[in-house]
């Protein structure tokens, strides 16, 4: 019998677990501990659990922790690493150092629906859902794991497609009883999937990141294939009510906590295509009622795309214009460029390799 993976249960899942087996239920939330707190390889390294129970554990379940399968690392400290999934793929996660801070990328799906023109992941297809241990799998079996300070679901894979299991991580991720972390150390990707997107918004408190890409909602629906499903402008009215301008919020009409997370609008430049000065008048109108910002993100060329990133002085253009316009802008900065940088490369040359993935 294949055995079921204990990482990705939340403690009321783990106490009822226990129960299920014969054992009282504060057995299931001395796991949680064992998991996310010391983050054990093996149920037998739970010492105060009697070794009566461990054994009757065992016969059904494994930590389920499961180690990088390749890697790449950059000269500049980030490494690719290259994870199995329950469903025999791999995904990837990428470890973004920078001095004190370290930031870990993480997937939510192996390839993705959204099929957005300028991304390798969206080549790939779609090929299954990650499951909430397969998530947190990037984060427990990550060897750089204590350095952490931050993490992003901006991996392979649209976050609002897999809600449910995403919901779940990062409420292990920010539970007293597992990582206690704060979720503004946390930030969330989305495309926009009508329902989803509001029920996201609803239900975490993590920051929120939104692919913008392009104001101009029928350019959009070109490179992103999703604003058929939600335009932008649905998006911007459904931000307004979560993250309004602060200099025109008025009462208590804004829903608690507007002001404690963050929306930032991704913005990938590409040269003659959505950096022109109609395009940036266009992204200033449609964002001057939200309190927000944008982040500016350099294009990693992939094949058979044929887009060209802005230069470093239109990026530093554009930047500038953004912020004297009232918008909070920066330039992210681009790492990994020795190794395979572009989202879902690693993993492209993983499956025209013919590489096995045991699991």
């Amino acid at each position: 019998m294949e055995k079921k993976r204990l990482i990705g249960h939340t403690e009321a899942q783990l106490k009822a677990i226990a129960k299920n087996l014969g054992m009282p239920a504060f057995t299931g939330g001395q796991i949680a501990r064992w998991l996310y707190v010391q983050h054990v390889s093996d149920i037998d390294e739970m010492t105060n659990i009697s070794k009566k129970n461990r054994d009757i554990l065992k016969q059904e379940y494994c930590v389920g922790a499961m180690t990088p399968v390749d890697c790449q690392r950059s000269t500049d400290g980030t490494v690719k690493y290259l994870f199995p999934a329950e469903c025999g793929k791999t995904v990837e996660t990428v470890f973004i150092p920078d001095g004190e801070r370290a930031t870990l990328c993480v997937s939510c799906q192996v390839g993705c629906k959204m099929n957005c023109v300028f991304c390798q992941t969206g080549k790939q297809g779609f090929e299954g859902q990650l499951t909430t241990a397969d998530i947190l799998n990037q984060i427990y079996a990550l060897p750089e794991r204590e350095r952490l300070t931050n993490i992003v679901f901006m991996g392979q894979g649209e976050p609002m497609d897999n809600l449910d299991n995403v919901l779940a991580a990062t409420e292990i991720l920010t539970a007293p009883y597992a990582y206690a972390w704060s979720p503004r150390r946390i930030t969330v990707s989305s495309v926009g999937v009508r329902g989803k997107l509001e029920r996201f918004l609803k239900e975490s408190d993590c920051h929120m990141a939104i692919s913008l890409h392009t104001p101009i909602p029928a350019q959009r629906a070109q490179l992103m294939p999703a604003e058929r499903g939600m335009s932008v402008m649905e998006i911007i009215e459904l931000m307004k009510t979560y993250f309004p301008n602060r200099r025109t919020m008025h009462g208590s009409d804004t829903p608690d906590g507007v002001h404690q997370r963050r929306l930032t609008f991704e913005y990938t430049v590409f040269a003659g295509i959505n950096d022109t000065p109609s395009h940036l008048k266009e992204l200033v109108r449609l964002l001057r009622n939200l309190d927000c910002r944008v982040n500016l993100i350099r294009f990693h060329a992939i094949p058979g795309v044929d887009m060209k990133g802005a230069d470093d002085a239109q990026m530093n253009n554009i930047c500038d214009y953004l912020n004297r316009c009232g918008i909070t802008t920066t330039v992210r900065a681009s790492r990994g460029q020795d190794i395979y940088a572009a989202c879902g490369l690693l993993n492209t040359k993983h499956k025209e390799e013919g590489l096995k993935v045991n699991v």
